[in-house]
């Protein structure tokens, strides 16, 4: 989730030292926890807004924590051709080599299972898959997604005012909202969603149904291609590493927002570079919004690492697919295995858009993955080169490259 506009503390001070840490501790809180949303106000009225009953609610209710939860990996079960889906389509558009797909042509409502399962498949494979003109409603998106997983409700963020949509993550801003960007740097909104969950979610759905007439894009970057770019070396020293990802900054500017905290915030550690179950692809799994530290390394390295790779999520267009939303479009991502992150350049207008998301299985490592399976975890770009026929890159290291002291 992007961050919307911070409020300014209420507590007044009176110039006594304990005035001077609240509002210090206020400001803190607001610098440095971007990923919440302060209380909307709202543009006035909305009586006469179509989507009313999908505007920013937060409940104040407390969730018991999230245990081990079975979840089965719809894609295991597609044609790995995906005849079914794809020839549905009026047209297929791959966006870019290294991610996203655009389908024509084809009405979520309509999927039957085989084609909801090779859609998990390509998803799988593409990082993104979007679909425009797609009139399905909140109901109908919330069974299309529990097709791949049991919901995952958020602990924070708001869900719709229509009673019964908890399941829903509610994505909302409008002119009241102006950003502000001392709180937040653009590196720091990518991410992948809830992360630091013990399951994070798998093929997650967006659906804009309000959106301005230009700007507020999202951009998506490939895991697998961010792994298939470095050395063999580097790969290998990325697959011994774990990372804590962690919810509590998260909390704690909810908290600071006045907004409540529905369950308790978490930290779980996970392998820095996960295999998915199905395509059985290597892919980077760390994002600037809530990894935090890589596990048993000195601290001074494990900031180099992240800030290569976060540089990497951020600033490689190669990895990156960018989507500028109509009302109506949709898409559907694998949280596993991309990150994300949305432009925040379409104030005053409103962008209004709803989340389903349903969990994944926890996080295999290369290791992990390769003693459950019995199967060899692979680089999707050689497996790709290798299943066209293309020559795989020789490293010679015997070759100095570069310049040496």
């Amino acid at each position: 989730m992007a961050p919307v506009a911070t409020t300014e503390p209420n507590d007044a001070t009176n110039g006594t030292a304990n005035g001077a840490a609240k509002a210090v501790k206020n400001v803190t809180a607001q610098l440095f926890n971007p990923f919440y949303s302060p209380t909307v106000s709202g543009d006035g009225d909305d009586s006469d807004y179509k989507y009313a009953k999908y505007k920013p609610h937060w409940p104040d209710v407390k969730w018991e924590p999230l245990g081990e939860i079975a979840v089965t990996d719809r894609g295991q079960y597609a044609d790995p051709e995906k005849k079914s889906l794809l020839s549905a389509a009026s047209k297929v558009q791959h966006l870019t080599p290294a991610i996203g797909t655009e389908l024509s042509g084809i009405d979520l409502r309509q999927l039957t299972d085989q084609q909801k399962d090779e859609l998990a498949l390509l998803v799988a494979e593409r990082g993104v898959v979007f679909f425009r003109d797609q009139e399905l409603n909140i109901h109908e998106q919330l069974d299309l997604a529990r097709h791949y997983g049991p919901l995952h409700k958020h602990a924070t963020t708001p869900v719709p005012r229509e009673p019964g949509l908890e399941e829903v993550h509610v994505v909302y801003n409008d002119g009241s909202r102006r950003p502000d960007p001392s709180s937040f740097s653009k590196l720091e909104l990518w991410h992948s969603d809830v992360s630091y969950e013990l399951q994070p979610p798998s093929a997650t759905s967006l659906k804009v149904i309000t959106g301005p007439p230009y700007g507020g894009d999202t951009l998506w970057s490939s895991g697998y291609a961010l792994y298939s770019s470095f050395s063999p070396g580097f790969q290998k020293y990325l697959e011994g590493l774990t990372a804590v990802h962690s919810a509590v900054a998260q909390a704690d500017g909810a908290r600071a927002a006045g907004q409540p905290v529905r369950r308790e915030p978490v930290e779980t550690v996970h392998p820095v570079v996960r295999v998915h179950p199905v395509t059985g692809w290597k892919s980077i799994y760390v994002n600037p919004g809530f990894t935090r530290r890589i596990v048993g390394v000195p601290k001074a390295e494990s900031d180099a690492i992240l800030e290569l790779l976060f540089r990497q999520i951020a600033e490689n267009p190669d990895f990156q697919v960018r989507f500028h939303w109509e009302p109506n479009s949709i898409a559907i991502w694998d949280n596993r295995i991309v990150t994300h992150s949305a432009t925040f350049d379409f104030w005053p207008h409103t962008r209004h858009a709803l989340r389903a998301t349903p969990h994944g299985e926890r996080p295999l490592s290369v290791e992990e993955y390769e003693k459950k399976t019995g199967k060899v975890a692979k680089d999707r770009q050689l497996d790709l080169w290798e299943q066209q026929g293309l020559p795989l890159p020789k490293h010679d290291n015997s070759v100095s490259r570069g310049y040496t002291d």
